[in-house]
């Protein structure tokens, strides 16, 4: 696969050809999410609302199941952003959050399909947490690198960074993920909290509830990143290939550019995401299943790991987000 087929650029050369970039990047931005789907985008007035609020400083178990009506706390309220400091981060990347630990070094591998033109697709997701570092808005957060494989080709490479404050809550600090056609760099739609307006937010609560606000868990408006979540069900139990699970969580995800279509996350105690399915109709729906998860050998750690580098090294060559970061380490 190359990566690496556009020239290095840097200072004002990176910033001046990042229009055409975010305006690629928009274009795409309703589909490159997890799970894709495409939905119909909210009335403005709703999304100038969101901003003003934000500015004032307010804070699927199976295919049959992927039906399901939202519940009334979805569709009853705009979702909330969440207040950050940086200062309440003393031990983040310690993350033992029950819903979404994140130990180094951890493999989780997922199959499914996604559904393109009435045509099923196989489609596999392996995340894992690196050993690697980076700070992100004073906070020092995981770094954690994603494939996504479709039909059995590399259709995207991110690295994601996570961390966890000092109420356990994990917070989500941005992402650079680069997108393939056939095998080739096609575009990376990035962005990193504290970069032009992007903001960080929350993945998981340490404590979630049924009823709580919706809430944003990240922004960046210049890739029309607007992703929330609601806690839509607990106490669900779930059989995947990996085993089966009880007390399992739901987290119903979207964003401001969808009506009515929800991307649903199912997690268990101690393990993570074991599930993913969704709710509306959706143009391309997809679901996954955890099929594995291993703690890797040193020398399988350090492989990622230097994939991982490698992609950040390329982000610094093309992404005028990422050229204002500090290294990972």
């Amino acid at each position: 696969m190359n990566i690496d087929n556009t020239p290095v650029r840097k200072g004002n050369l990176v910033m001046a050809d990042m229009a055409q970039k975010k305006k690629t990047a928009k274009a795409r931005a309703s589909n490159r999410r997890r799970i894709g789907y495409a939905g119909v985008l909210l009335a403005p007035a709703l999304m100038l609302l969101m901003v003003f609020a934000w500015a004032c400083g307010s804070d699927p178990t199976s295919e049959d199941a992927t039906a399901d009506e939202p519940t009334p706390e979805i569709t009853a309220a705009a979702p909330e952003f969440v207040d950050f400091d940086a200062n309440n981060f003393e031990r983040s990347t310690v993350i033992d959050n029950e819903w979404t630990p994140m130990v180094p070094g951890t493999k989780w591998v997922y199959d499914g399909f996604t559904i393109e033109n009435n045509e099923k697709i196989p489609h596999r997701v392996e995340f894992t947490v690196t050993d690697l570092t980076k700070e992100i808005q004073g906070v020092r957060t995981v770094v954690a690198s994603i494939v996504d494989i479709s039909n059995g080709e590399v259709v995207e490479r991110e690295i994601a960074f996570y961390a966890q404050d000092n109420d356990g809550n994990v917070w989500y600090f941005g992402e650079h993920p680069e997108e393939y056609k056939a095998g080739v760099f096609d575009n990376a739609p990035t962005w990193i909290a504290g970069i032009e307006e992007a903001k960080p937010g929350v993945k998981m609560w340490a404590d979630p509830r049924v009823g709580m606000p919706s809430y944003f868990q990240g922004w960046a408006p210049t890739v029309d990143w607007s992703d929330y979540g609601t806690v839509d069900r607990a106490g669900e139990k779930v059989c995947v290939p990996s085993g089966c699970y009880e007390d399992v969580l739901v987290i119903a995800e979207s964003s401001l550019d969808e009506v009515s279509i929800y991307q649903l996350k199912y997690y268990a105690r101690g393990v993570g995401e074991i599930q993913t399915g969704w709710r509306g109709n959706t143009e391309s729906p997809e679901e996954l299943q955890l099929v594995e998860s291993d703690q890797l050998s040193p020398e399988a750690l350090a492989a990622v790991r230097a994939e991982a580098l490698a992609l950040e090294a390329h982000a610094y060559k093309i992404s005028g987000e990422y050229y204002y970061t500090t290294p990972s380490e």
